[in-house]
């Protein structure tokens, strides 16, 4: 595994931790760091429309707008998921996942 594959991945738990942590490490009784933790991470769901391409995993190709669920419709979807706050987490972990992969495909070329 290649130093930027090995950062991409790690990207993906350090970001939602750190925004988990600036917004939420204060509001024990309601949500919570570990509990916006999560909800971010279930960003990484989206990857599950890697299992469709052949190879599954291809260090050098680009996820945005070549697996479905990294295409312009679906991240329209995940950004409507911001507006109502019981999806809003989720939705912006998503979002941060799109955005690390989008850098990922930045720093391949």
């Amino acid at each position: 595994m290649t130093t930027r594959a090995l950062l991409h991945l790690l990207l993906h738990a350090a970001v939602p931790a750190l925004v988990a942590w600036l917004f939420y490490r204060d509001r024990l009784k309601s949500i919570g760091f570990l509990r916006a933790w999560g909800l971010l991470l279930l960003g990484w769901l989206i990857d599950i429309d890697h299992l469709l391409a052949d190879p599954i995993y291809a260090p050098g190709r680009c996820s945005i707008g070549f697996h479905p669920l990294h295409t312009a419709p679906a991240i329209a979807v995940y950004g409507a998921l911001v507006v109502p706050r019981a999806t809003r987490l989720v939705g912006v972990g998503l979002l941060i996942h799109i955005a690390l992969d989008a850098l990922d495909c930045l720093l391949m070329r």
